[in-house]
């Protein structure tokens, strides 16, 4: 099998392929401007560039891109969307590419920042954020001395003001939005 083969096979469920499917139709007509990669503002912080993704789902190499951290570092600030030349909705195909690597189980670990704030925004309405990183924390397990290192940062940022305490907010306001999304989405 030749290394082109090797990279691009994936072995996938048909809900899966059926998703990256619809990913390949939608960036099928990207022409590699670069325009999407230049725009965006979490570029530099992205292991692998929006243009280069494009190229990836094209060419079905699914492994790889759900191994990639350049799909969760999408702020769906629509940047890419309203500057691309062609009018592909980039955005929309970053939000797929998440769902995707939800449904293949490869997202837990990568997820697990951007579970805890939905989470949170749909139970308090609002981000409070002491709430919001001890869930992130407990999401990864990884290292269970981690939140210690962020004690003396939210410290500074309590004393500023920066820090909501828990509280307030509009306590479960959301969760119908919430549920007719997934419900929309299938995933109910």
């Amino acid at each position: 099998m030749s290394e082109a083969v090797r990279k691009t096979w994936s072995p996938a469920g048909d809900e899966i392929e059926f998703v990256l499917a619809q990913l390949k139709e939608e960036v099928g007509a990207c022409m590699q401007c670069g325009t999407c990669t230049a725009s965006c503002p979490n570029g530099f912080a992205m292991d692998i560039t929006p243009r280069a993704m494009w190229r990836m789902i094209q060419f079905g190499m699914l492994d790889e891109i759900l191994e990639s951290q350049t799909f969760w570092m999408c702020s769906s600030c629509y940047t890419c969307t309203l500057r691309c030349p062609r009018g592909l909705k980039l955005t929309s195909v970053m939000a797929s590419l998440k769902r995707l690597a939800m449904l293949s189980g490869k997202g837990r670990k990568n997820s697990a920042f951007y579970r805890a704030f939905m989470e949170n925004v749909e139970s308090h309405g609002r981000v409070q954020e002491m709430g919001m990183m001890s869930n992130y924390f407990f999401k990864r397990m990884d290292n269970p001395t981690l939140p210690l290192k962020f004690v003396p940062l939210g410290m500074k940022m309590m004393a500023k003001g920066k820090v909501h305490m828990p509280g307030g907010g509009q306590g479960g306001v959301l969760k119908p939005m919430f549920a007719k999304a997934r419900e929309m989405e299938g995933l109910s």
